[in-house]
């Protein structure tokens, strides 16, 4: 028997918020239907990460996500796009452009070496 899969988190702000985010600098591929792109994750928690891209995909759209933090191997997970900063040149208040990304049925090996990896960076922060 494999191990059981841990049911979508369904988060509000202020639980999404008490999840530590973590700033980092990692490369990471994200596929959906025929795209396969490559760009940045600039945080991570636990339950979700933040790509940093000037072609966000649309909320609700379901990624394949495949990331290498560290020496260990790549964590390959599925994740949903829950919220966007849309990439608009030459507005100051724009520094940021990309999609929030929450984890989906993470398998809960996977969810014990994401809070590892969280816990590493906020250490070496």
């Amino acid at each position: 028997m494999g191990p059981k899969r841990a049911e979508e988190a369904v988060l509000d702000d202020d639980d999404r918020r008490r999840a530590p985010r973590v700033l980092v600098n990692v490369e990471v591929d994200y596929a959906s239907e025929d795209n396969y792109l490559f760009a940045y994750i600039t945080d991570i928690s636990e339950t979700g990460i933040f790509v940093r891209t000037t072609t966000p995909e649309s909320p609700g759209t379901h990624l394949n996500l495949r990331f290498k933090p560290d020496a260990g191997g790549p964590i390959e997970v599925e994740g949903r796009v829950i919220w966007v900063n849309p990439y608009r040149p030459g507005a100051a208040d724009n520094l940021h452009p990309g999609m929030g990304i929450r984890f989906v049925e993470l398998e809960d090996d996977m969810k014990d070496r994401l809070l590892e990896l969280v816990r590493r960076f906020a250490y070496l922060s």
